[in-house]
């Protein structure tokens, strides 16, 4: 065991190196900042395993690979039940005009394979650096990333297809109003309007002709 006053002295001057490999390894400032602060206090409370002739920097970053990935390990458990309820976190408080794109989206990402809607919701709701997602689904940074891309490109196919869902269900609405202005006199309802009131301010195909308004 090492005196406690220069170790003491010894630790603040490792902070900066310590806080550029904790952005390296989240890429995400406050993660980089709980990080830094773990390893020191993990540091400080083992002391008395450091031996004053190895490199200081050197075991301040082995504490904070292990800390990084025992919390990244302790994750992954917890994302196990990843389907649905961490893409339902995507839903912050949404203004009421955003509201239906909003559960639009959510229900297409529930649409995904959970091995694309997982890295996806894990680097978009929670901010996870690839290294991070691929350590919590147990894969390499480069399946990750191709999940990803795999996921967006997903998600534009289920958009697309549901705009094409929208506009037949547009025709399909426009013809059936065309069609009840094509109806018999006597089966419309009754009412107190003037009949010029029931003519639409365009021409009306009847049969083969055309009736100018």
């Amino acid at each position: 065991m090492i005196d406690d006053h220069p170790f003491h002295e010894l630790l603040p001057l490792q902070a900066a190196p310590l806080r550029w490999r904790a952005l390296k390894l989240t890429s995400n400032e406050h993660r980089a900042q709980d990080l830094v602060q773990a390893t020191l206090l993990k540091a400080w409370a083992n002391r008395d395993r450091y031996r004053p002739d190895t490199n200081l920097r050197a075991w301040l970053f082995t504490i904070m690979r292990n800390t990084f990935f025992s919390d990244l390990r302790k994750l992954r458990r917890e994302v196990e039940d990843i389907d649905g309820s961490c893409a339902r976190a995507l839903a912050e408080a949404p203004r009421q005009e955003d509201a239906l794109a909003l559960k639009e989206l959510i229900a297409a990402i529930e649409k995904l394979p959970n091995t694309q809607r997982r890295p996806l919701v894990l680097m978009g709701a929670y901010g996870f650096s690839q290294l991070e997602a691929a350590v919590a689904c147990g894969c390499t940074t480069g399946t990750i990333k191709s999940r990803v891309s795999r996921s967006r490109a997903t998600l534009s196919s289920i958009f697309a297809h549901d705009e094409i869902d929208s506009g037949n269900r547009t025709l399909r609405t426009n013809s059936v109003e065309r069609a009840s202005l094509k109806r018999s006199p006597e089966k419309r309802p009754r009412s107190d309007k003037r009949p010029e009131d029931d003519v639409p301010p365009h021409d009306v195909a009847v049969g083969d002709h055309r009736v100018s308004g």
